[in-house]
């Protein structure tokens, strides 16, 4: 017969070994589930262009961190939507407007970015943006970036302004019209998870 002593000592050995057994299955689907991000696909690397044109001025240029991407915004305040026209295509190397001078941009891929806003005022011609032509973008740090590599200013010539923006490779991306700001995104992959 067995003493009431070893009986409870096997039920609690029991129940301690039921629940090791189960934990480890329900810890490792949330593991699973957070190291895994849904990017978005299908953006393409074909040239993305929208004909508008506006006299508002480009006063900065920024950029952004993302899970799935790196970004870069060009401020145009007072620019609606609508007005904001762009064209934004991989080249093999970028040629400032007017000059046709090759702006050096480091990185696998050069995306060139013309945003149809002057980044000067139309009525006295003063910089509204401070930047030189050929020179990184002014405040812009891409130290950590996934994508970017190089920021590059070409020059604002009769009402575009145009940059170059070195990437790691030829990889998807999109442009967003908004009030106020062109944005760039640029995808780290070409897959769905990053």
């Amino acid at each position: 017969m067995l003493q009431p002593r070893t009986i409870c000592a096997t039920v609690v050995l029991l129940g301690a070994t039921l629940v090791t057994a189960a934990a480890p299955a329900v810890a490792a689907p949330a593991t699973a589930t957070a190291a895994t991000t849904a990017c978005p696909t299908g953006w393409g690397s074909a040239g993305k262009s929208a004909t508008a044109a506006t006299t508002a001025s480009v006063t900065d240029v920024r950029t952004g961190r993302h899970d799935c991407y790196d970004r870069m915004v060009v401020d145009v305040p007072g620019a609606a939507r609508a007005d904001l026209g762009y064209s934004v295509r991989y080249v093999d190397r970028l040629h400032q407007d007017g000059s046709g001078r090759h702006i050096p941009v480091a990185g696998g891929a050069v995306l060139e970015v013309r945003v149809t806003a002057p980044a000067y005022d139309t009525g006295t011609g003063a910089a509204t943006y401070p930047a030189r032509a050929g020179a990184a973008l002014p405040g812009v740090d891409l130290t950590g970036y996934r994508t970017f590599r190089d920021a590059r200013f070409a020059g604002s010539f009769e009402g575009d302004t145009q940059l170059g923006l070195g990437v790691r490779g030829r990889l998807p991306f999109r442009v967003l019209q908004l009030d106020g700001r062109i944005v760039i995104d640029v995808a780290h992959t070409w897959t769905a998870a990053r």
